[in-house]
C-alpha cells in the first residue's frame, strides 16, 4: 500500500508540473478563460502565478519525502483555492479545454474534490487534518 501511495503522489506531482508548465506556455489563454470575473483584470498574472505554484507543488510532491504530509495538505488547499475558477467557467459558460457544454463543465466540478482527496490520501496528510480537527490540539502538528 505504501508503494501505491507513493506512486499516486508522484503521479499527482507530475500532473501538477505538467499543468504548471502549460500555464506558462501552450495553454495560457485557455487558463485565463477560467479566471473568475472578479480577477479578470489580473487574469494573466493569476495564470502565471498559479502555474508557478503548480510547478513548485508538483516538484515537492515528487521529491520531498520528509514533508510529504505538509505538502499534501498545501496541495489540497491549493485545489480548493482554484475551485472558484472552475465554478466561474461553469456559470459564465466559458469554453476551454474541450469543455464546450454546460454538462461537461458541470461534470468537471465534481472532479475537484477528488483531487483534494487524492492529495490528502497519497501523502498521508489525513494525520494533519485529524490533528487540526481535534479539540484542544488546534494548529499543532
Amino acid at each position: 500500500m505504501i508503494l501505491v501511495k507513493k506512486a499516486t503522489q508522484v503521479l499527482l506531482g507530475a500532473a501538477l508540473m505538467y499543468a504548471g508548465i502549460t500555464h506558462l506556455t501552450t495553454s495560457r489563454i485557455e487558463f485565463q478563460a477560467q479566471v473568475p470575473s472578479l480577477l479578470q483584470s489580473q487574469a494573466d498574472f493569476v495564470v502565471l502565478a498559479s502555474g508557478v505554484v503548480e510547478i513548485v507543488l508538483g516538484l515537492s510532491l515528487a521529491a520531498l519525502g520528509r514533508y510529504r504530509a505538509q505538502v499534501g495538505l498545501i496541495t489540497a488547499i491549493f485545489f480548493i483555492a482554484i475551485f472558484p475558477g472552475n465554478i466561474s467557467q461553469y456559470l459564465n459558460h466559458t469554453d476551454a479545454f474541450g469543455l464546450d457544454s454546460d454538462k461537461a463543465r458541470l461534470v468537471r466540478l465534481f472532479f475537484q474534490p477528488l483531487l483534494v482527496v487524492w492529495a490528502i490520501w497519497s501523502t498521508g496528510a489525513w494525520v494533519i487534518v485529524k490533528q487540526i480537527r481535534r479539540p484542544g490540539r488546534r494548529g499543532s502538528y
